[in-house]
Order: structure tokens, then C-alpha cells, then sequence
């Protein structure tokens, strides 16, 4: 090999490594952006509920950015921001023993009544978008959009969403997704 031909495969190799380290760093820091927290807990009650875990991911990330102890305007408490309401309702349903609201904060019970809570949107619903439709606006509301022939014309599926906040919502939620089943494919 030539001198110019030896330093042309070094700027080569120096290039390619650049790239590679910049790949690998902006992987690192999307990572860190949509991290893979509680993921034991996720995958537990993901398979107990028959659950894509990357959903609830998604749903987490949107919800309360992982931090257990969030608390939003209407008083949903921790990482997938259950309210008091629901929090008692699924608590009953699933056997919870001395439920508080306060339980909420704990992470094990609030992704179990998360999970809980969406299997049973989705044996309401049994499509993702009327899920998470409901899971941000209620499944009252979701149900009498469906009737409204105005939003939904098949009664199936919503061709639109009347609350802007839960539109964003799905766009953010599915966003979330995509960007979990790439980052991580097929980890569960």
C-alpha cells in the first residue's frame, strides 16, 4: 500500500469510527430521553394483563415522565396517573388489600392498576386508539363519541376527537411507541 493510499484509509477508519461514536451517542442520549424504567414491573404486569409492554412504556413516558410521585392538575397520582376514583374502583376489582390513594405512589401498585385498567379499556374498546382515547378522556366519553355520528360514522372508530388535550394525547402516546419499539425492538 502507497503512502496516499495508507492515509486515505486511515481518514477512512478515523471517519468511520466518528460516525459509529456518533451514532452510538445519539442512541445513548435517545435512550436516556425513554429510558426502560420499572421495566421488571412493566413486563410483570404487562404479560399478567396481556399487554404490549412497549405501550405502557409509552403510556408512562406520557403520563408522568416516570417520576412515581407526579400529581397532575385533576389529582391522578404516580406513574401512569390513576385517579383516586379509578385507583379505588380497580383496587376493589383486583383484590388490593387496606387500598389508600396514597398506594398510587407506590410504583408496583399503580403500573397493576395501569395495567388492570387498560386490559379492561380494552375488553371495553379492543382497539388501541379507543384505549388510550379513553384512558385520557374516559370511556363515558369515548362511548358517546362513538354513538355520535358526527366523530364516528361506523360507530367503531373515531374519525375525530372533540377534546384537543386527548388528540395530543394519542399523537404523543403512538409517537412514544414507535419510538420505544425502535429503540429497543423486541427486548420483551
Amino acid at each position: 500500500m502507497t503512502g496516499k493510499r495508507r492515509r486515505k484509509f486511515s481518514v477512512f477508519i478515523i471517519l468511520a469510527a466518528v460516525l459509529i461514536s456518533a451514532v452510538l451517542l445519539a442512541d445513548s442520549a435517545v435512550r436516556t430521553l425513554y429510558p426502560l424504567k420499572y421495566s421488571e414491573l412493566v413486563q410483570k404486569y404487562s404479560e399478567q394483563y396481556d399487554l404490549d409492554p412497549y405501550l405502557v412504556f409509552a403510556i408512562i413516558k406520557a403520563e408522568s415522565s416516570f417520576r412515581h410521585t407526579a400529581v397532575s392538575r385533576k389529582n391522578a397520582r404516580g406513574l401512569m396517573q390513576i385517579t383516586e376514583g379509578t385507583g379505588k374502583w380497580s383496587a376493589d376489582s383486583i383484590g388490593l388489600k387496606d387500598y389508600t390513594a396514597d398506594m398510587l405512589f407506590d410504583p408496583e401498585t399503580n403500573i397493576n392498576i395501569g395495567c388492570w385498567y387498560l386490559a379492561r379499556l380494552y375488553y371495553e374498546f379492543g382497539d388501541t386508539d379507543l384505549v388510550l382515547a379513553a384512558y385520557n378522556a374516559g370511556s363515558g366519553n369515548v362511548s358517546r363519541w362513538l354513538k355520535n355520528k358526527e366523530l364516528s360514522p361506523s360507530g367503531e372508530t373515531l374519525d375525530k376527537i372533540p377534546f384537543r388535550e386527548t388528540e395530543k394525547y394519542l399523537k404523543k402516546v403512538r409517537n412514544n411507541y414507535l419510538i420505544y419499539k425502535k429503540l429497543y425492538g423486541n427486548m420483551f
